[in-house]
């Protein structure tokens, strides 16, 4: 038999590599996207020395408008079929949204939802005429809720779930489906990149990878890993939408987070 390739984005740290792990752990061959070659490439050597699989790496931008293009092209020129499709890849922009620079706003959008899309969408058919295939999409618990001082992250990652589930309907005994992961605060370099301090401890990404690869294999639709990420979803679920905005805007508040001294930090993180 052939065997199954997973296409991870994202894939060269956090929750991506985690993901990548635990495809090849399975068997799976890996193409391995993200913007960072030499990583890409050391991942790949320590993946296919482990566990005897193949793995292909492509360096791409996937926040550039003909990102999608180049990574097809990429598959067609090596003959690859893609069976399990990660779309991990995401980051964010913090701040107040009148002050941050357009085009990280912009990139944003074209990283968690446009290039997210693209893929699905070029690479659904193919899995529907073979009657396989396993879509991972990673969204946030923000994904329930709106986020003051991060507007266009919260509203992408909402945008992510509804298309998530949306799909997964729609692919309803094809022998695809869908998985939306929902996870809260993750110990990746995420919030440094969005240059946020977390009040709070962080889940390890490989536990989170770990939920949202059993989810997809298992054809889950949304996953939210973590009792207390779930009771959140369900606490949003009932709170009025403004106050909850009002929470949310209260914690992410940069001005607030300025205000905190050391002290207070690792009081809220002990």
């Amino acid at each position: 038999m052939l065997r199954k390739t997973a296409l991870i984005t994202g894939a060269s740290g956090g929750i991506g590599l985690d993901l990548a792990v635990l495809a090849a752990r399975d068997g799976f061959d890996c193409v391995l996207i993200a913007r960072n070659e030499k990583k890409l490439i050391e991942l790949k050597h320590v993946l296919e020395k482990r566990y005897q699989i193949k793995a292909y790496t492509f360096a791409a931008d996937l926040s550039q408008p003909d990102s999608v293009s180049h990574v097809l092209s990429y598959l067609e020129e090596h003959e690859l079929t893609i069976d399990l499709l990660f779309n991990n890849a995401g980051f964010a922009t913090s701040g107040r949204f009148a002050e941050i620079d357009p085009s990280e706003d912009i990139n944003s959008i074209h990283v968690n939802v446009v290039a997210l899309t693209e893929l699905t969408k070029r690479l659904v058919p193919g899995m529907i005429d073979r009657g396989f295939g396993r879509i991972l999409n990673v969204a946030s618990v923000a994904a329930f809720m709106p986020g003051p001082y991060m507007s266009v992250y919260y509203a992408t990652k909402a945008y992510v779930l509804s298309f998530s589930e949306a799909l997964a309907s729609e692919l309803d005994g094809s022998g695809v489906t869908v998985t939306c992961l929902c996870p809260g605060p993750t110990d990746t370099n995420f919030f440094d990149r969005a240059q946020i301090t977390l009040p709070f401890k962080s889940m390890p990404s490989h536990l989170v990878a770990f939920a949202g690869y059993r989810g997809t294999l298992k054809g889950k639709r949304v996953v939210v890993p973590g009792a207390s990420n779930r009771a959140m979803v369900t606490f949003a679920k009932f709170l009025p939408r403004r106050l909850l905005t009002e929470v949310t805007g209260r914690i992410q508040n940069p001005d607030q987070q300025q205000q905190e001294t050391p002290e207070e930090e690792a009081a809220f993180s002990s």
